[in-house]
């Protein structure tokens, strides 16, 4: 007779190494019910701990992501664009440990995984208290409201709270209740991939190529250098996927290379070294070529189904918002945040060389024949007027085209800036305001060039080759800023900001900006050029 032993797929929380520093003790009491001793935490402890991490996250950073960051200066074969840009993304970390304004301007989706202990105590709505800490975090700070809610089954609205969070609360065991939170941005989110493989996939040299050839698929538009994950496995899809979402916010790291009696999910430091392998050559690295796509690789496998095998690869960007917490009989505890990251920065210098200074207050004309004398992979400073636009306001300036025959005077006169801003914090003339994933735009490239329109383009991150290919027909361009840099840009380099268009749509306006030495790279030119393609080769 088969023997029953009980072998949790894996262990959400292992908090031997965090550190932790108390928040509160208010809200949190215990019971001593039969000789046990139970936890009862009231609403606010919850609401207080959520309230608590989603301002810390977005605005403060880990040291081991710090470590990792400041590790590529040290690193010889790191490249000029490496190092530049990560002093670049540390600088920005610089800036928005003053909770002025935020790490990156997409502040992201609410987060939530909790595992209850089973000698915890509540009689409330746990999840509404926890999205009632989302609500204040997000209302009283300089944060963006990116949640869209449907009105229909094709029509929808921000629904101005950033609101709702995805909560997922775990029964565990013990008097405490452990958190992890998380604000996902949509950039990496968006550079999740599944699969659907069967046995065959589970040869060394057969997932090697598979390897390869997808995480090439997830490009430079989610702000490398990333923490990369990889699971293969699963009881179900969904199965795969959330743990995919737990292991690249490091939830998973205690996991061990081997199977232990109590947990059915094992880590392989030989296929981690060999993901490592793979990200260093793709030569995408920091963004603009370098070996630093990824800062840190983890591959886990789970039990399957026999007839599946499931693949996840998925991302954290450099933007990794992830912080632990912590209730229990001593009071509300949340893992610890670097607020000093100017100890990462390199000691010396580490500049690309003299960029060209584009004045973008001259006819579109005189400013495509400035970039048109420009190499691709020049890095450019920006100084003039620049319009914002992203997914809702194209869609809505495609509409105007098919209904007038011509487009808005602004998208043909002004480069236009892929980009949601934050809010504006007090006294400043711009909140964050980095790009956003410029491939998301591609399908109206071709329609808008023809008519005279978004000849000059910045965002983030690689494009189509329908996008290369519109630019050397119609003579366009395209520039990547870098991705991740959203509070630097912000204070910086943006002077003024004001709605232009379509202002009910909130962050998805169009607006026009006033920039001065605004970075960006030339990355696709209007010979057929492209950077990403060169690089590649």
């Amino acid at each position: 007779m088969t023997e029953f032993k009980y072998k949790p797929i894996y262990s959400m929380f292992d908090f031997e190494t965090i550190k932790f520093e108390k928040i509160s003790e208010k809200g949190v009491s215990v019971l001593n019910i039969d000789n046990n001793k139970y936890l009862k935490p009231d609403y606010d402890a919850l609401k207080t701990i959520s309230q608590k991490s989603f301002s810390e996250i977005n605005y403060f950073f880990s040291r081991s992501h710090l470590k990792n960051l400041s590790d590529i200066f040290k690193d010889k074969d790191s490249s000029e664009n490496d190092r530049f840009v990560a002093k670049k993304l540390i600088e920005n970390a610089v800036i928005s440990s003053s909770k002025i304004f935020p790490i990156c301007q997409d502040t992201g989706t609410a987060t939530i995984a909790a595992e209850k202990g089973n000698f915890v105590l509540t009689d409330f709505d746990e999840k509404k208290a926890l999205s009632e800490g989302v609500f204040e975090t997000y209302k009283n700070e300089n944060l963006r409201y990116s949640q869209l809610i449907p009105l229909s089954f094709f029509e929808e609205t921000n629904s101005k709270t950033n609101l709702p969070a995805q909560i997922d609360i775990y029964s565990g065991k013990g008097n405490e209740f452990k958190f992890m939170f998380a604000a996902k941005g949509g950039g990496s989110s968006n550079k999740t991939f599944f699969f659907t493989e069967n046995k065959s996939l589970l040869n060394p040299e057969k997932l090697k190529n598979f390897l390869e050839t997808n995480i090439l698929k997830i490009g430079t538009a989610a702000c490398p250098p990333y923490n990369l994950g990889i699971v293969i496995g699963g009881t179900s899809p969904e199965m795969n996927l959330k743990t995919l979402k737990l292991l690249t916010t490091g939830s998973l790291d205690h996991i061990k290379n081997f199977q232990t009696d109590d947990c059915l999910a094992l880590r392989d430091l030989e296929i981690e070294k060999m993901v490592s392998d793979i990200c260093i050559n793709t030569k995408m690295g920091a963004q603009y070529g370098g070996k630093y796509f990824a800062v840190a690789s983890r591959a886990l496998r789970l039990p399957r189904h026999g007839a599946s095998v499931f693949v996840g690869i998925g991302v954290s960007c450099y933007a990794h918002r992830n912080q632990f917490g912590l209730i229990n009989e001593n009071g509300i505890f949340l893992e610890e945040k670097e607020k000093d990251p100017a100890k990462y920065l390199p000691e010396e210098n580490i500049d690309f060389h003299e960029p060209v200074k584009i004045n973008l207050d001259q006819p579109m004309e005189k400013i495509r024949e400035d970039l048109s004398k420009l190499e691709v992979s020049s890095p450019v400073l920006l100084s003039g007027t620049i319009i914002v636009a992203r997914d809702i306001a194209h869609a809505k300036i495609l509409e105007i085209l098919e209904k007038n025959k011509k487009l808005p005077e602004y998208i043909k006169n002004h480069p236009v800036y892929y980009a949601g801003p934050a809010k504006v914090p007090d006294g400043y003339a711009s909140g964050s305001f980095g790009p956003t994933t410029s491939a998301r735009m591609d399908s109206y490239v071709e329609k808008f060039q023809e008519n005279q329109g978004s000849l000059v383009m910045i965002g983030k991150g690689n494009r189509s080759f329908v996008v290369k290919n519109s630019c050397e027909k119609h003579k366009g361009f395209y520039l990547g800023a870098i991705g991740g840099a959203a509070a630097l840009v912000g204070q910086n380099s943006i002077k003024s900001v004001e709605v232009l268009d379509f202002e009910d749509l909130g962050m998805e306006a169009v607006f026009k900006i006033a920039v001065k030495d605004f970075p960006a790279f030339l990355i696709t030119d209007d010979k057929g050029n492209d950077f990403f393609e060169r690089i590649l080769k």
